[in-house]
């Protein structure tokens, strides 16, 4: 699991929210990396090459809006997340497929 970085005083005012903004200020203690002062993301917090831009799961995430592109995937490899734009007769069509198949569907 990756390390989750906070905004600065994201606990002191609501209105902060969570998301990670850098701190910038001239005399940051979390800007300086003072000790017992939260994390900043650096590059030695990256993912290994071969993990990056895999699904939690560790499939690869390939978007499928039909019956054609599911046969083409890979089960070892790949994972399929059915389209939005897919009717639900075929998307049930797609999924008894992905089962014949052994392919994994991120969003059943």
């Amino acid at each position: 699991m990756r390390k989750k970085f906070k905004r600065q005083e994201y606990a002191r005012y609501k209105k902060l929210g969570e998301k990670w903004r850098r701190p910038r200020g001239k005399t940051s203690k979390m800007r300086r990396y003072e000790k017992g002062k939260p994390a900043m993301p650096a590059i030695g917090y990256r993912k290994p090459r071969d993990q990056r831009g895999l699904h939690p799961s560790g499939y690869e995430d390939i978007l499928v809006s039909s019956m054609r592109e599911l046969e083409e995937l890979d089960p070892e490899k790949q994972a399929a997340r059915i389209a939005s734009t897919v009717g639900a007769r075929k998307k049930t069509l797609m999924l008894e497929k992905a089962r014949e198949l052994g392919i994994k569907v991120l969003n059943p």
